[in-house]
């Protein structure tokens, strides 16, 4: 007996999720259909212009929105953001530096800070020869 292979398919929300674009701001075939394991390989591979356009000036769903922040996406939420930006917004706030994105950039440096210093603890430990049991 043969077994059928199925093409892997994606809802568009997933899809949108894994190109890093807003679902909204898609294109309504894309936003209507299913997307296979090979049309988000060849969308990743070769762009179409509708994608590059979105890369490129959004409006950008939270995780890249708090990617080019430098903040988290909760940290987003406190700061009152909750919809998808625009890169000209994203650098309009940048420019202003507001108070909330300050100390939210501040946050997430130390939470950066602290994940290294626990990888760094943890290879010292890894590292250290072990004690014999008595």
């Amino acid at each position: 007996m043969k077994s059928h292979q199925t093409a892997q398919t994606m809802k568009p929300a997933t899809a949108a999720k894994k190109l890093g674009v807003y679902l909204e701001a898609t294109p309504a075939e894309f936003q209507e259909g299913v997307v296979s394991r090979n049309e988000l390989n060849a969308l990743q591979a070769d762009p179409p212009e509708w994608l590059v356009e979105l890369r490129r000036n959004g409006p950008h769903p939270r995780p890249v929105v708090a990617a080019k922040l430098g903040v988290s996406i909760a940290g987003l939420a406190r700061g009152g953001v909750t919809e998808a930006l625009t890169t000209e917004q994203i650098e309009e706030l940048k420019k202003d530096g507001p108070e909330w994105l300050q100390r939210e950039r501040a946050t997430q440096a130390d939470v950066r800070k602290e994940t290294v210093r626990i990888k760094e603890k943890n290879a010292a430990r890894r590292d250290q020869p072990r004690k014999p049991h008595a």
